[in-house]
């Protein structure tokens, strides 16, 4: 009876030892470095924007800052009236910056500067606009330069919606890099395996400046825009197995 027991046990004890050996087995192995192909891949689709965002600095100066704010104040609010008439909802105004600099001149004395002072006091106000009719940016631009706004005009083409666009853009980029994997391991003589790793960056469309100041545009009449194409563009990283 006693040997009975004594032999289930060494039999389990097998067992174990065996399960135990092949666990520790898969263990190093999963541990072992991979052969990998590590490659990047690009994808750009270009679509007709659909909706324009201005960036539009009203800028002041004055005596004292009181006087700036003033004045600058007194300015936006023209602007800001100008939109609603121009049919540009209250959603799509957004106020982004707001600055008040002291202005300072040197204090000359015996031929040197000892110093400086206070002489005056500039105010930034600075206003993003959303127009959703890109026909009507020429005469956003027109209006906002008539009632004040003398810095600024950057403007960035862009789609309400991009998404069909970037995903688009995306699966191109991803063909890309298997593609370029592919190559690389037909001329290294090896073939491709599983996908290891991936990943992915977007690349936004860029606001194109029309010029630091707009203050020599004045009275220029409606201004002529060109919207083109925008352009969205997705770059993957892929590290593919290398099957020996």
């Amino acid at each position: 009876m006693l040997s009975r027991k004594l032999m289930w046990r060494w039999d389990i004890v097998a067992v174990l030892s065996v399960v135990f050996f092949f666990a520790g087995q898969a263990v190093r192995a999963s541990e072992e470095p991979v052969s990998r192909i590590l490659v990047t891949g690009e994808g750009k689709v270009d679509i007709a924007p659909d909706m324009a965002v201005l960036t539009l600095t009203v800028m002041r100066e004055a005596a004292t800052a009181q006087e700036a704010v003033t004045a600058n104040s007194a300015a936006m609010a023209e602007v800001l009236d100008a939109m609603a008439s121009l049919d540009i909802d209250q959603r799509d105004l957004q106020t982004t910056d707001f600055s008040i600099q002291s202005k300072y001149a040197a204090i000359p004395q015996g031929g040197a500067e000892v110093g400086s002072s206070v002489v005056g006091y500039t105010v930034r106000n600075t206003l993003r606009v959303r127009v959703r009719d890109i026909r009507r940016v020429g005469d956003v631009l027109d209006t906002s330069i008539t009632l004040g706004v003398n810095e600024g005009g950057n403007i960035l083409f862009t789609n309400e919606d991009p998404a069909a666009a970037i995903t688009q853009a995306r699966i191109q980029a991803v063909e890309d890099a298997m593609a370029r994997g592919r190559t690389l391991a037909q001329a290294a003589g090896v073939a491709v395996g599983r996908v290891l790793e991936i990943s992915e960056q977007n690349y936004s469309p860029r606001p194109v400046s029309m010029a630091r100041t707009m203050v020599a545009m004045e009275g220029v009449g409606s201004v002529p825009v060109a919207a083109g194409e925008t352009s969205y563009k997705v770059v993957v990283s892929i590290s593919l197995a290398i099957e020996q």
